[in-house]
């Protein structure tokens, strides 16, 4: 039987075993997240250890990403997902163990996440740096798009199954996330090797900085790269949901299953809707479009009381910022030459790291400074005044009608 047009790109056997290895290490991880941030402030009901959780996470991303990007250029791309995916497994067989012994203080979880942070500084630049070296040219985009619609499909059911089984305990999260994990690296080695290393340019400072220097070149790719950078960084709330959840909306941990999975339902909706009819016309406003959507629906979900407003304002934010994902991706990708795809790839990734583990810091401090609500509707507010300043600060970005012609 043959596929559709739109669903080609299935036709390819690495991208199918990489897709499901992919969706099985995402579905893992937010039921991962769920039991975490349930788990932590259960112990110690602080919005600021809310906050430390995402930024254990972020500091040693932080210090390894450049050299990470480097390793994704010189190394073989998919051993180094593989043994990031070991890794996590290694950190939910910590987290299943100290929880049955009895776990009574945040920092051990913390420094799980540490190291967790830093196999996710690896897997990053290599994960986004892999994804074209697996499909023809003619079907990048395609492949971006089904490649995110797997990955939300995790974040879908991934937190609501999380929330479910935390109902049984912890530990029963904890084991069933490293069952997944195991079968994703067995996935992982079933995908052929591929081409060797691009880059063969020796290690220096100079090599593991060239990414920088080609992003900051390229107006563009800085534009899209940043916004999206400082809109999640004062806009994200994800890592404020088992307070939300408790104290707002005074549920349990299954509601927060539900409330992590919403805006990946209406990215993953999105991705559908991208994957049959993908953007070619007036790329820069929707670009800002989707981060002025992203900010309007954190606004709105920081004034809500209720559980059906706050779940419709989640869908809303996943459906902007994945468009505005969609189209950085794709910039980013087509754009880079293959030998430094790695290190372009890991500077985008400090920027995405950045919004997203240190925006849940920054949230976790604005909440505790200022309290809860009053703290995200700020973020949301400071998100759309951004998404106007960047589209004055970058015209060509806001101006750009079509993608650029895709490099070699």
């Amino acid at each position: 039987m043959s596929l559709p047009a739109s669903l080609a790109v299935l036709r390819e056997r690495p991208f199918v075993l990489y897709l499901a290895a992919r969706l099985l290490g995402a579905f893992a991880v937010q039921m991962q997240s769920v039991a975490i941030g349930w788990q932590v402030y259960a112990l110690s009901g602080e919005l600021l250890h809310l906050g430390l959780v995402g930024l254990a996470q972020f500091l040693p991303f932080l210090i390894l990403i450049l050299p990470a990007g480097q390793a994704a250029d010189r190394l073989n791309r998919r051993r180094i997902i593989t043994a990031c995916l070991g890794v996590n497994l290694l950190c939910a067989l910590l987290l299943w163990g100290m929880t049955a012994q009895g776990l009574g203080a945040v920092w051990p979880v913390l420094a799980v996440l540490a190291l967790f942070g830093s196999a996710r500084a690896f897997s990053m630049p290599a994960s986004q740096a892999v994804l074209i070296n697996l499909v023809p040219p003619q079907h990048f985009a395609q492949a971006v798009a089904i490649n995110s619609s797997t990955f939300h499909m995790a974040v879908i059911a991934g937190p609501v199954l999380g929330g479910l089984l935390y109902l049984a305990g912890p530990h029963v999260v904890y084991a069933c996330v490293s069952s997944l994990l195991a079968l994703a690296v067995l996935l992982m080695l079933m995908i052929p090797r591929g081409p060797a290393a691009a880059s063969r340019e020796p290690a220096s400072l100079r090599s593991v900085l060239e990414g920088l220097r080609f992003v900051f070149s390229r107006p563009i790719m800085l534009g899209a790269i940043s916004l999206d950078l400082f809109a999640v960084l004062f806009g994200g709330s994800v890592a404020m949901l088992p307070a939300v959840a408790r104290d707002v909306l005074h549920a349990d941990a299954t509601a927060l299953g539900l409330l992590r999975s919403a805006p990946a339902v209406g990215a993953a909706l999105t991705t559908l809707l991208l994957a049959a009819r993908p953007i070619e016309r007036h790329v820069g406003r929707w670009m800002f479009g989707g981060v002025a959507l992203f900010g309007a629906a954190t606004l709105v979900f920081g004034l809500s009381s209720w559980l059906w407003l706050s779940l419709a304002a989640l869908l809303l934010m996943g459906a902007g910022d994945m468009v505005s994902v969609y189209i950085r991706h794709i910039l980013v990708q087509s754009q880079t030459p293959d030998e430094i795809r790695g290190r372009v790839s890991a500077v985008s990734a400090v920027f995405i790291g950045a919004s997203n583990e240190l925006g849940e810091f920054e949230s976790g401090a604005a909440a505790a400074w200022l309290g809860l609500r009053p703290s995200i509707v700020l973020g949301g507010a400071i998100t759309i005044a951004i998404s106007l300043l960047w589209a004055r600060l970058f015209p060509p970005l806001r101006t750009m009608d079509r993608f650029p012609p895709m490099r070699g």
